[in-house]
């Protein structure tokens, strides 16, 4: 039985395809669970564990603006971790990691909210101004429990991102085949 990790480092050797990963309240859990697949060197470019919030600013460039704002638990500093690793890493993929696992609250945030992003290669036109997608977890359990959750969720979503571009080429290139209808 294949694993997500292992679901994803063989759609993206098939594909041709690199990853990058930055990661805040799972501290590399991300990264561990994607090389713990053999084969993983093909595709995974990095990690970037930005876990102090200055870091995120720093190493990934999200807005510091928006950090002051909002803090580092908010959909958008998601979505731009995810960028910023892409870019930074010179990958296809980016995903990121960023909520809160307890003991305590942060940012006025309550333990269990956590928000994991995925940008692609598709860019502009993708239906968001970065190609990226963010999705919003409300989490019950453990620290652990809700570190690891995280970690689940955000393969499970890169995993549908690249299913759906499958689908879509497969789609594209079935309406060639079909004289554009």
């Amino acid at each position: 039985m294949s694993s997500p990790a292992a679901d994803v480092v063989r759609l993206l050797t098939v594909r041709g395809e690199t990853l990058a990963v930055a990661e805040s309240l799972t501290g590399g859990l991300v990264a561990a669970e994607i090389t713990s697949v053999p084969g993983a060197s093909r595709v995974f470019r990095g990690s970037v564990t930005a876990y102090a919030t200055p870091l995120k600013h720093e190493l990934l460039g999200v807005d510091a603006g928006l950090l002051a704002a909002r803090g580092a638990v908010d959909p958008q500093v998601a979505a731009q971790m995810a960028a910023g690793v892409r870019r930074a890493l010179g990958a296809d993929w980016g995903v990121a990691t960023t909520g809160v696992a307890g003991p305590d609250a942060q940012d006025g945030r309550p333990v269990g909210t956590v928000f994991v992003a995925v940008e692609g290669p598709s860019g502009p036109g993708s239906g968001s101004a970065s190609g990226g997608k963010v999705e919003a977890l409300r989490l019950n359990g453990s620290r652990a429990e809700i570190r690891r959750e995280s970690v689940r969720s955000v393969l499970a979503m890169l995993l549908r991102e690249l299913a759906g571009e499958q689908t879509g080429n497969e789609r594209a290139q079935d309406t060639e085949q079909n004289g554009g209808f």
